[in-house]
């Protein structure tokens, strides 16, 4: 999927959560009938689709003011560049100092204001220190787990750049902000966290050399500050990653390493439910069926201990659904096709709306499974739910690629009439 060229403004709607264009349109135009006080004043679809092409034309004063109302900053902080004759139509108080923006709006929006000067094109810092507080670091808090939320449900092609805007906004904080030791140290804890999110969320968006890159960043964070929990999730994400890019040996090694970190912290049971599945994957990949179900069992029995209120929110994603996707995504490496048709089938039936990015992929899964054990009308069925959930707003180029491999898989049956249908389906949905 093309991003649009204009990228402070796609980042800050989808930072927005208005994951469409026509969602922007119709979101903007609500708040600019608010505040210009004019009912049914609207944006069309043709005139955001301008705002966030390569050369956005400058708005006229009456759509400033809608944008302002919508994102809590005018055009220049955009992407819109001033045309020659004109100035910015930034409202200024009686001694030319532009208004403060509100900081929970200059966060959720993820867009170059006071204090996130990375989106436009000026070098700006911090004039001043800036002092950070609690409220600050809750806010902080509370946009990490959201960008987590969004990547469960939707994906994260159209996320990761959001996460990378925040992230360079904690680093500046850390910088150049003025805060107590505990506010400090709460920062590095912060940005530790944001950097695996995010090399997570490129890995999603099949940004493979992102992703390490930010495992890499997080992993080191982690080792100098001593944060064997920020370890034992980057290692966990690592796993994962490495599975997917054919190196299962490293994926093992992650794992395994993982595990160790997660001793030092006496990690609940739920972590080393996650870490034995990832295990697990690393030698189904390398086709040891023995290792293999030795750590599917444990992965079992850690998670049938139940959640206790010491679990870290980054094993939130792991219920029932998840953790029975993930062995048969194992079962199908190891050719045990039959059997991951099963387990996969029961996840995507499991599986709850907050996590459809992962019912998304069980669904690419199973319908690949099906395709091993030549089921081509359960194939079909699984192949069409996973695009009606990207056709819904899903976003992620890791499901895509699993639907293509379905779609590549379905060429040694095309003369079975199903199977050759499901494949033209696919072709035309699927890049």
């Amino acid at each position: 999927m093309r991003s649009p060229a204009n990228q402070v403004l796609f980042a800050a709607r989808t930072a927005k959560g208005r994951f469409s264009q026509e969602q922007a349109a119709q979101e903007i135009s609500r708040a600019g009938a608010q505040a210009l006080g004019r009912r049914g004043y609207t944006i069309s679809v043709r005139t955001y689709r301008a705002w966030e092409s390569k050369c956005p034309p400058w708005p006229r004063s009456d759509q400033a003011t809608a944008l302002r109302a919508a994102f809590g900053v005018g055009p220049e902080a955009l992407g819109f560049t001033v045309a020659p004759g004109l100035v910015s139509d930034r409202p200024v108080d009686d001694q030319g100092v532009a208004p403060p923006v509100e900081r929970r709006t200059a966060l959720s929006t993820g867009v170059a204001v006071i204090g996130l000067p990375w989106l436009t094109p000026s070098t700006a810092t911090i004039a001043t220190p800036h002092r950070v507080g609690r409220d600050e670091v809750e806010l902080l808090q509370a946009t990490i787990a959201d960008l987590d939320a969004i990547d469960q449900q939707f994906g994260s092609d159209r996320l990761w750049r959001s996460a990378q805007s925040h992230l360079r906004y904690v680093h500046l904080l850390i910088n150049e902000g003025s805060y107590e030791e505990e506010i400090g140290q709460e920062l590095h804890d912060l940005a530790g966290q944001l950097t695996t999110s995010l090399g997570w969320f490129c890995y999603d968006a099949d940004q493979h050399g992102q992703a390490r890159v930010y495992f890499s960043e997080a992993l080191n964070t982690a080792m100098l500050a001593g944060n064997e929990e920020l370890a034992t999730r980057t290692l966990s994400n690592m796993a994962r990653q490495s599975v997917d890019l054919g190196k299962p040996r490293e994926a093992v090694r992650f794992a395994r390493n993982a595990e160790s970190y997660a001793g030092k912290w006496s990690a609940p049971a739920r972590v080393t439910a996650l870490l034995a599945i990832r295990t697990a994957h690393g030698y189904a990949r390398l086709g040891d069926e023995v290792n293999t179900s030795f750590f599917i069992k444990r992965a079992w029995r850690a998670f049938d201990q139940g959640t206790t209120d010491r679990d870290p929110a980054w094993t939130g994603f792991l219920n029932e659904a998840e953790l029975t996707c993930l062995e048969g995504m194992c079962r199908a490496d190891l050719g045990s096709h039959k059997q991951a048709v099963r387990l996969l089938e029961r996840s995507s039936q499991l599986q709850d709306v907050t996590r459809s990015r992962n019912r998304g992929m069980c669904l690419a899964r199973l319908a690949r499974a099906s395709v091993g054990s030549a089921d081509f009308d359960r194939t079909d069925e699984a192949a069409k739910e996973s695009l009606r959930l990207i056709e819904s707003g899903q976003t992620s180029t890791r499901t895509r690629r699993q639907l293509a491999s379905v779609r590549e898989g379905l060429r040694l049956y095309q003369d079975v009439r199903q199977a050759r249908e499901t494949m033209d389906l696919l072709a035309t949905h699927i890049a």
